[in-house]
């Protein structure tokens, strides 16, 4: 086996394990499988946590992760769908980042990781065994890239920026001071 075909395979397995974790945790938030909350209980989830307007925030979590899930496990947009998917971490990150690091204490390690290897599979792209192979690359070139991870960062921070504005608000202290802890109201 050539190192090429090694490294195909690899893109493969890794764009089907984290395309597969994502859509599993966006179909909890929007149809409730696997022990999910579902839209309503995704909604209520996403107001305690300071994701304003609530239900619009689930349903954008829920379709953001299963069809960057998607995405990535076809190799197809690979760009878009890591961006999509780093970006929707980001906002997971946000959440969990007053617990720590690690996932055994509520923290950010688990979101961290699935948006660092969607990121990565959106610069490294999907390999031969994928649609944008099949596609000669289409949705897979450099201007894409860039304008995908552009736009996901812009609105990454416009949404945590938000969520830091809403938990001072409601806290009544500054944003700086919601920053450094408030996500855990």
């Amino acid at each position: 086996m050539s190192f090429t075909q090694r490294r195909d395979i690899g893109l493969l397995a890794l764009r089907l394990g984290v395309g597969s974790v994502l859509i599993a945790n966006g179909s909890q938030k929007l149809f409730g499988w696997f022990g999910g909350g579902g839209i309503r209980g995704t909604t209520e989830a996403m107001d305690q946590m300071g994701f304003i307007p609530p239900r619009e925030s689930a349903i954008a979590s829920g379709v953001g992760e299963t069809a960057s899930g998607t995405l990535l496990a076809l190799g197809f947009a690979t760009p878009v769908a890591g961006a999509a998917a780093a970006g929707a971490m980001s906002g997971a990150v946000s959440v969990h980042a007053p617990a720590g690091f690690f996932s055994h204490s509520g923290g950010f390690e688990h979101p961290a990781l699935v948006g660092l290897v969607a990121a990565a599979l959106g610069v490294t792209g999907p390999g031969r065994y994928s649609l944008d192979h099949f596609t000669e690359h289409t949705l897979d070139r450099p201007a894409v890239l860039m304008a995908a991870f552009a736009l996901s960062a812009a609105a990454a921070t416009v949404v945590v920026s938000r969520r830091i504005a809403v938990l001072a608000e409601r806290s009544g202290v500054g944003a700086t001071d919601a920053d450094n802890g408030a996500a855990t109201a």
